[in-house]
């Protein structure tokens, strides 16, 4: 079964101050604990992709009708919240484990190594069947 889990730009459960303003220290520690979740993920077999995403003013909008040019814009946007701003793609055998890794996500650590309480939207992913 594979899930994604996803992170937006809510604030988390337990720390309402924005990454860009916590201190370096605390910057390089939470995205050090996320290669690591990656490479524990990968080394169980588990991990089918995993990225961060540029800051939602650096998104474009594109719609088309198939026939003319794709319009490209930089907004109308969502909420600041409903930006998503990275994620993993996990092939795990069970929806709890699925939410086992989004719990170990979640509390990765924030200013002065405290668990954050990071909010991990769980989906599972779905396919087509093939003809």
């Amino acid at each position: 079964m594979k899930f994604m889990l996803v992170k937006t730009y809510t604030g988390a459960a337990y720390c309402d101050l924005p990454l860009p303003e916590w201190a370096p220290e605390d910057i390089a520690a939470h995205i050090d604990f996320q290669r690591a979740l990656g490479a524990q993920l990968a080394a169980a077999g588990e991990l089918v992709d995993a990225q961060g995403l540029a800051e939602p003013d650096q998104a474009l909008i594109v719609h088309a009708d198939g026939r003319s040019a794709p319009v490209v814009t930089d907004g109308p946007f969502p909420e600041t919240k409903e930006f998503l701003a990275g994620y993993w793609i996990v092939d795990v055998d069970s929806r709890e484990r699925a939410i086992e890794i989004a719990a170990q996500a979640s509390a990765a650590p924030g200013p002065g190594g405290t668990p954050i309480g990071e909010y991990i939207e769980v989906r599972q992913v779905m396919s087509a069947p093939t003809p």
